[in-house]
């Protein structure tokens, strides 16, 4: 039997798995910024760091393709579209129009979209009013943020709004991922929404005013920044986050994520030289705070009512 030290050590190593994929992903949106400066089109982007992550998982998980029945097989499709290629164009679009830490803050009500989402679906689902009023702060917050985009003749509203269609379309992706996360496990699911997630977006690629030139990923800043979101940020981090979540648990590694936008504010300050008004700043507390407050409340209540319920039972 491992030692309890043993047993601590092993869970630390988890601990800074999730804390990791989280700062992959917190400066993935400044490594888009840096594509798109390029000369990089979002969908471009997208399909690069994608296929990239699809082959490198095929090496990986290869035993398993057709899944159990053909409604499965459309529910993956749903996956790939709302949690690839909608959400990915739709994030990588609004970096063309508004601050780089903007989009990781009003991507982050994700969670709370979920709840929101699953509540108007599911009665037994239905928020308390912890959720709304940590909602009520978060979304206030996000009016704060685009509020300040407005200050400068640079950014449109367009850039907020679809970082908000982003967020929906993760919360689409959680309710729909929990009945198959039941019967596939983690590397299969993500395979599967990586190819779908590929297929889906080659159509969108119709709309992209040019295409970019393969041969320009050979180039020293491209070629780092694909291989930083396709290998770091899509393969590493979603390995690492699954593994992490089997092992700490959903709702401790999900306390990694409050980190995520403070990550991608810290790196774009110091690498974009992105500016934030007062009411800017403002706003990303709301959101940070709105989305802590709402997970906080909630959790206190369920254990205050596990606590009830154990004392009632007990003989």
């Amino acid at each position: 039997m491992p030692s309890k030290r043993t047993s601590a050590k092993s869970n630390l190593l988890y601990h800074v798995g999730a804390a990791l994929a989280v700062l992959a992903w917190g400066i993935s949106f400044i490594s888009t910024k840096l594509l798109l400066e390029n000369g990089f089109h979002p969908i471009e982007i997208y399909i690069y760091r994608f296929t990239l992550a699809y082959i490198a998982m095929l090496l990986i998980s290869h035993k398993r393709f057709a899944s159990n029945s053909w409604k499965d097989e459309a529910l993956f499709v749903i996956l790939g579209l709302v949690g690839g290629s909608i959400y990915f164009i739709s994030e990588n679009v609004a970096l063309e129009y508004t601050y780089v830490s903007n989009v990781s803050l009003i991507t982050s009500l994700s969670p709370l979209l979920t709840v929101l989402l699953a509540g108007f679906l599911y009665k037994s689902d239905r928020p308390g009013k912890e959720i709304w009023i940590g909602s009520s702060l978060a979304f206030l917050g996000v009016g704060l943020v685009i509020f300040n985009s407005s200050f400068s003749l640079t950014i449109k509203p367009l850039g907020d709004i679809l970082s908000l269609l982003a967020a929906l379309c993760w919360a689409v992706y959680s309710i729909i991922i929990k009945k198959l996360n039941a019967l596939y496990d983690a590397f299969y699911i993500t395979r599967k929404v990586f190819f779908y997630g590929v297929v889906t977006a080659l159509p969108a690629l119709l709309i992209e005013p040019e295409i970019t030139s393969p041969m320009e990923l050979l180039h020293t800043v491209p070629l780092v920044n694909i291989l930083f979101l396709g290998l770091g940020c899509s393969l590493f981090a979603y390995l690492m986050w699954s593994l992490s979540v089997g092992k700490i648990g959903a709702i401790t590694a999900s306390n990694y994520m409050y980190f995520q936008p403070v990550v991608t504010l810290i790196f774009s300050f110091l690498i974009l030289n992105e500016k934030i008004t007062l009411i800017g700043y403002v706003g990303c507390a709301l959101i940070l705070l709105g989305v802590w407050l709402a997970d906080f409340l909630q959790r206190r209540k369920e254990k205050a009512y596990n606590n009830q319920y154990n004392s009632n039972v007990r003989p």
